[in-house]
């Protein structure tokens, strides 16, 4: 199978559980909670999200053929050295595209692979580390995994299902946005008054990576 990939590039993993880590970031194009397309905002059934995830034009990005090819594009943006290789697959929503043989060709590259979904799929069962991301409305499926880091506030979002899920970590992130202090305040104030769960901020916009 093809993949289409908007944007692959080197940088530090900037929120949740890895933040500060090196990682190349593997960002797919497409998802299925919507288009991308700011006309269609309204509509959709997540209607935060800051990223462009459309096309294939991005730094890094393109149609890869096969697996192989997908997989030695991330090895040659890690670069040298084969120690602590890790990338993170997102999106968009990743799951549309992982399968097992991009799963086997990353790690033949040695690759510890880490997923970034809203969980309306299934998560791969090779992949090391799963986040999920639910979003408020979607029918989340994946309710284990590693992280469930979830973007605050939501309406609707049913947290007391949430800390039924099995999760190892449980992370709270304030969404990007207009009202960003305000949602600072809630987030921390969310943490404050749920003990499992830990701040998570996007450092990489504070530090001015990707």
């Amino acid at each position: 199978m093809s993949y289409a990939v908007k944007e692959l590039f080197l940088t530090l993993q900037g929120e949740g559980f890895h933040a500060g880590r090196r990682a190349v970031f593997v960002r797919f194009a497409g998802c299925n909670l919507w288009s991308g397309r700011e006309q269609d905002r309204a509509d959709a059934v997540c209607r935060f999200c800051d990223t462009d995830f459309v096309g294939t034009d991005g730094d890094g990005g393109g149609r890869f053929a096969d697996a192989a090819a997908l997989a030695a594009a991330v090895a040659s943006a890690w670069g040298a050295g084969r120690e602590r290789r890790f990338c993170v697959l997102t999106g968009g929503e990743p799951m549309l595209q992982v399968d097992d043989a991009l799963i086997d060709a990353l790690h033949g590259e040695a690759f510890e692979i880490a997923i970034e979904s809203n969980g309306t799929l299934p998560a791969h069962p090779g992949l090391d580390w799963v986040c999920i991301s639910p979003k408020a409305g979607s029918e989340v499926v994946q309710r284990s995994g590693d992280e469930l880091k979830l973007v605050w506030p939501q309406a609707g979002s049913d947290v007391d299902a949430m800390e039924r899920w099995d999760f190892v970590h449980f992370l709270v992130q304030p969404m990007d946005s207009a009202e960003a202090e305000a949602n600072v305040r809630a987030a921390t104030d969310f943490a404050l008054a749920r003990p499992r769960w830990r701040l998570s901020l996007q450092t990489h916009k504070l530090l001015g990576l990707r």
